[in-house]
């Protein structure tokens, strides 16, 4: 009897270090979510930062996007770490239904997801990252903190502004980027690919010591 008490005690161990083993070899998995809305009517305007920024993303790893369930998907590994972009198809009021649906589908920690957003409060070009937080005003992160049951979840903020008159809101954040935008916009393009490349290697609390502005 103490014999078997022994092996059991010993296969018991083995298993779990084995479990453990498997566990460390996987590839860390990262969900970056661009909120927006589809449709071309809706391309280069204020609200679609979020799938502006993926589209830089995208276009430095060389990868592209493909259509699915609930939107658009661009995968690809980089430094050991497997990374999803994901353009909700939902329209920004209901982005939590597709972020909750690819976090499942892919297995993703909640501790590994980054979802980006435009911001009326903070100038234009101004970058902040959070890794949990209140949704600002902001339907997108509304909807995803109420889908999700939680607000602990990194995001970014991207500044676009607040020069619009009373009343007019939603047709500022829907209105296109003017020319002085579109070239500050370049200019500030090859951080997005930094920062991505900070947050999945180094985590968000070193990523917004170096990118807050």
């Amino acid at each position: 009897m103490l014999f078997l008490f022994l092996l059991k005690i010993i296969l018991l161990n083995w298993l779990n270090l084995f479990k453990r083993k498997i566990k460390n070899s996987e590839m860390k998995k990262f969900l970056i979510v661009g909120i927006g809305n589809i449709g071309d009517e809706y391309d280069d305007t204020r609200h679609n930062i979020g799938f502006q920024f993926l589209n830089c993303i995208s276009k430095e790893f060389k990868e592209n996007f493909t259509t699915v369930k609930y939107g658009q998907t661009c995968k690809f590994n980089h430094k050991g770490k497997s990374i999803t972009l994901l353009k909700p198809s939902t329209y920004v009021n209901l982005s939590g239904k597709a972020v909750r649906y690819w976090l499942n589908k892919e297995n993703i920690d909640l501790e590994n997801i980054l979802v980006i957003s435009d911001d009326l409060n903070l100038e234009f070009g101004r970058i902040r990252l959070k890794p949990n937080g209140s949704d600002g005003g902001h339907n997108g992160l509304k909807d995803i903190t109420n889908t999700l049951n939680t607000s602990n979840y990194s995001r970014l903020r991207f500044g676009i502004g607040g020069d619009f008159p009373k009343g007019k809101q939603s047709e500022y954040v829907l209105s296109k980027w003017n020319k002085e935008e579109i070239s500050k916009f370049i200019e500030i393009e090859p951080l997005f690919v930094e920062i991505v490349n900070s947050y999945v290697s180094q985590g968000i609390d070193k990523t917004m010591n170096k990118f807050n502005t």
